[in-house]
């Protein structure tokens, strides 16, 4: 039994105003499960599929009171390309962000609610992901954020060090997961977290049991009323455990 990174999960205020702006930003298509959910993914794809991460966007009332600790990177091919998409974005209503980055080549915007993103410099390993480069996760130990989601997921772990380390879906397609070393500490909920799923067929509390072995922990919350599983990683960030597909 296994996982593998389906969506990310971005709380809004707005999610159908925030969905049209990421699906622009994105060029994806837009749908809706039900009132208060957004749903962005690639208009060519089967849903899930290992070349996209797809975007659900849930409506809360909560207002963003601090840095979220999972952001989007975005692609580009070339200096013209993102000065272009930084500039449509804008248009788009994407501000730009200093969240203490300094002098870097690349652009951190946020969208319309605040949530920050940023806008990447073209980079060759880059090439083949598609819009979003990675989703990445501010963290403490990115080794041990590596040794637990390499053992969640089927994902590859290509590099680890002290600072930084990255993964990519097995199949060597899409945006890959990256663990940023930061010295910010979580509080309170992340309005921003990883989606996950095991593949049809397998046993979902199974799979809920071997992620606990693994070092995830439950939150302490209520859970008698969805069909899916909350859980934190070692470093306290929620994700969720959907059912197989």
């Amino acid at each position: 039994m296994t996982t593998r990174l389906v969506q990310i999960n971005m709380k809004a205020r707005d999610d159908s105003a925030l969905g049209r702006f990421w699906a622009e930003a994105l060029g994806w298509g837009i749908d809706s499960e039900a009132p208060g959910v957004t749903n962005l993914e690639p208009v060519d794809i089967t849903y899930p599929d290992p070349s996209a991460v797809c975007i659900d966007l849930i409506a809360r009332p909560e207002p963003k009171i601090s840095k979220n600790r999972v952001h989007i990177d975005l692609a580009t091919t070339s200096a013209a390309h993102q000065a272009e998409l930084v500039a449509r974005l804008k248009d788009l209503g994407a501000t730009l962000a200093d969240v203490g980055q300094g002098d870097v080549p690349w652009t951190v915007m946020a969208d319309p609610e605040g949530n920050e993103f940023c806008v990447l410099e073209p980079r060759p390993v880059y090439r083949d992901t598609g819009p979003i480069a990675a989703v990445v996760v501010d963290c403490a130990d990115p080794r041990e954020m590596a040794r637990f989601w390499g053992g969640a997921m089927d994902w590859t772990v290509h590099e680890v060090d002290d600072d930084h380390a990255t993964m990519r879906s097995g199949k060597g397609v899409g945006p890959y997961l990256e663990f940023l070393r930061t010295p910010d500490t979580k509080s309170g909920w992340n309005r921003v977290h990883l989606d996950v799923a095991p593949y049809r067929g397998d046993d979902a509390a199974a799979e809920a049991d071997r992620l606990r072995a693994l070092g995830a922990t439950d939150p302490g919350i209520d859970q008698s009323s969805i069909h899916w599983t909350i859980l934190s990683d070692p470093e306290g960030n929620e994700f969720c455990l959907l059912t197989p597909r």
